[in-house]
């Protein structure tokens, strides 16, 4: 569950609905699919088999054993980049985290407004307070630690988070235009792939899954020995996955029955979702569920987010975990504080977070896990897959993954710019 919760987010229902619209649709879902089972859950399972097998932090982990394998203890960078890639997530994060708690407020008080902004949301001064509460409660749950405080919170948020949307996905279904967000998002038109396309849907994969920001490395540390890697893998990509998917058919029904821009931009959610509760029967009710939603599949990553690069501090640093938890809080509220004031500071740190460093992350430790690593450790680990499966996924890391996302990599940054 706390995987999942990784895993399970904005990424999810902020994130992949406005990038799919930025990005044509179809083209982006389909090789978005596709990056999920060719490349991103081969490096999920050889994460999980690094953590596990070593049962540190993700630079302790891969640093101790390359050292093993008498490697340099450089390759711990490959930890290193992976959590400050999600760190880096995270200062963004409390941002739009804090918009959606304000929307849930303002649905359950009946404070939408047509083509506008909710008052208690109105300003950059509310903004930052709305921002300055979602990091306080994050720091709050981590501070309790792994099992009291993240993982208890999992368990129960994620059940609750697959109900809510999952009935919010057939109501939208059921009074939205259904036909055209399917055409949109399933009907294939391979004229519209370019490689900025290409690398959106593969840095989305990366972000969503949360591979190559060092989330699984850690998770894989805490693992029982006798869980199957390759079985939990496919839970956690699959779920993931699913979610996705299910956001696009929640919201883009509703874009379509609106005549809405399905490429506005990192704003979708908080424009399509409010314009249609306005015109539903209970819609305020509908409303504060649906950002309550939001709110706690924030949360789960949030903390996450946030346990992870503490993780890092206190071992690498010898700093207290509550220390290490109180200073990360405060530079990444410090920062999503300033990007409330200059916008722009927020779309430069997703693109280079979910876009570039992600996927840096994914091809380093596809080359750690398949280069690094010694073979026979991680057949060890990954005992679930059979021989040939194994030597598949072995070649997938050493070779495809590594060069596929380098590729994808170059050709959209340069597009970009």
């Amino acid at each position: 569950m706390v995987s999942i919760g990784a895993a399970v987010g904005l990424g999810n229902l902020w994130r992949f609905p406005f990038q799919a619209g930025e990005n044509g649709g179809s083209a982006f879902v389909l090789v978005y699919l596709l990056c999920i089972v060719v490349i991103v859950y081969p490096v999920l399972i050889g994460e999980l088999a690094v953590g596990r097998h070593m049962g540190l932090s993700a630079v302790g982990s891969t640093k101790e054993m390359a050292l093993a394998a008498g490697r340099s203890p450089w390759w711990g960078l490959v930890g290193g980049i992976g959590a400050f890639a999600t760190y880096m997530v995270l200062c963004i994060y409390g941002v739009i985290s804090g918009r959606v708690l304000a929307f849930a407020v303002a649905g359950f008080s009946g404070g939408y407004i047509e083509d506008g902004m909710p008052a208690i949301y109105g300003t950059a001064v509310r903004a930052f307070l709305w921002q300055t509460l979602f990091m306080a409660i994050t720091v709050g749950i981590v501070l309790r630690g792994l099992h009291k405080g993240v993982e208890g919170f999992a368990r129960i948020a994620m059940p609750v988070f697959f109900v809510m949307l999952l009935l919010l996905s057939i109501y939208s279904l059921s009074v939205g235009s259904t036909g055209a967000a399917l055409d949109y998002l399933l009907s294939p038109r391979f004229d519209e792939l370019t490689p900025e396309v290409m690398l959106a849907a593969f840095g989305q994969a990366f972000f969503s899954v949360v591979v190559g920001g060092a989330a699984m490395l850690t998770f894989g540390a805490y693992m029982d020995k006798k869980a199957n890697i390759a079985n939990d893998g496919v839970v956690i990509a699959t779920s993931d996955t699913i979610v996705a998917m299910v956001a696009g058919l929640m919201i883009f029904p509703i874009v379509f029955q609106f005549g809405l821009d399905p490429a506005m931009g990192m704003g979708l959610i908080f424009s399509t979702m409010p314009l249609s509760f306005l015109q539903m029967p209970a819609g305020s009710l509908v409303g504060g569920l649906f950002f309550s939603l939001a709110a706690l599949g924030a949360l789960t990553s949030s903390t996450i987010m946030l346990m992870l690069a503490a993780t890092v501090v206190e071992e690498q640093l010898k700093i207290p975990r509550k220390t290490a938890v109180l200073l990360l809080g405060a530079i990444a509220w410090s920062v999503g504080a300033t990007s409330v004031f200059y916008p722009h500071l927020n779309e430069g740190i997703d693109f280079f977070s979910g876009q570039v460093m992600m996927p840096i992350g994914g091809i380093l430790i596809a080359v750690f896990a398949g280069w690094v690593a010694p073979r026979e450790a991680m057949r060890g680990e990954l005992s679930g897959l059979s021989e040939p499966l194994f030597n598949v996924w072995r070649f997938i890391v050493r070779y495809m993954a590594p060069i596929l996302v380098s590729g994808v990599l170059i050709l959209g940054v340069s597009a970009h710019f």
